[in-house]
């Protein structure tokens, strides 16, 4: 680095220390600037100090050091993320739907195969499943159904002699018993209690507790004034146990109690439902 003096000579002589004591001080400047501005912008070295070399080399700044978090502050490291539990639903396959299906109908919820695919039967079940055990019914499979399987739970039949089909109105399962064994059990859908209209008449969808005997059965879509029933069995009146292609695990029907199309075949061929068959209501 060069100086050039211009206008009037200087008093006294430029020395070669002093040009590079000057170019020293120039280049600190800018280095210490950004580390130092608010100390520089409030007291200005003296000109005796700035004059006077420094005996000792400015130390040198040590690399900073990771700052550790401030309390109450999060922490930089990224927290990791709980596992999220494993769901089996409807439209899934495969080997595990295959052992869900397995252990449902070794519980007696009624499936019609363990085929591995998660389908509107399979749903069926699990619905019943939930249902006995007092849990949410979404037809899903999480920890608390995966809970309720591994620990068995099988809802308990009220008759002790001879076959019965009971309809549980409290948790809307349908149970096919057997000298008090429950054999099978099937997702139902009973009386939604809502007023209706009927041939002119307000009516309210309820089915009422009872004792009865099957009287009547059509093995066809037998068609009637709220619509088609699938190979209903007549226990009270206009009220049966028929198939249906919609059945939702809460009541939504007029009074009947619905079962899957499929599981209405499987009682037709069992004959748990014959003429004079016992039908609990309670």
């Amino acid at each position: 680095m060069s100086l050039r003096v211009t206008g009037t000579p200087a008093r006294y002589p430029v020395t070669a220390a002093a040009l590079a004591l000057t170019a020293a001080l120039a280049t600190g400047g800018c280095a210490g600037a950004g580390a130092v501005a608010g100390a520089a912008a409030s007291s200005a070295p003296s000109a005796a100090e700035s004059a006077r070399p420094s005996e000792q080399p400015p130390a040198e700044s040590a690399p900073a050091e990771s700052a550790s978090p401030a309390a109450g502050t999060a922490s930089a490291e990224p927290s990791e993320e709980p596992d999220e539990p494993e769901l089996l639903r409807q439209g899934d396959s495969g080997a595990e739907v295959e052992r869900l299906q397995q252990r449902l109908m070794e519980l007696g919820y009624w499936i019609d195969s363990a085929d591995g695919e998660f389908g509107e039967l399979t749903t069926q079940a699990v619905y019943a499943l939930q249902k006995a055990a007092g849990i949410d019914r979404d037809g899903v499979v999480g920890p608390g159904t995966q809970e309720a399987l591994d620990d068995g739970i099988r809802p308990e039949a009220s008759t002790e002699s001879g076959r019965a089909v009971e309809i549980d109105l409290g948790r809307q399962l349908l149970l096919v018993v057997n000298d008090g064994e429950v054999e099978q059990v099937f997702n139902t859908s009973t009386g939604s209690g809502e007023t209706y209209e009927s041939q002119g008449s307000q009516r309210v969808a309820v089915t009422p507790e009872g004792d009865y005997e099957v009287f009547r059965a059509v093995d066809a879509w037998d068609p009637g004034p709220l619509g088609e029933l699938y190979r209903p069995k007549y226990f009270n009146g206009g009220i049966a146990v028929h198939g249906y292609p919609s059945v939702p695990p809460y009541p939504a029907s007029h009074g009947c109690a619905r079962v899957s199309l499929a599981g209405m075949d499987w009682l037709w061929e069992s004959g748990y439902l014959d003429q004079g068959a016992r039908v609990l209501v309670r």
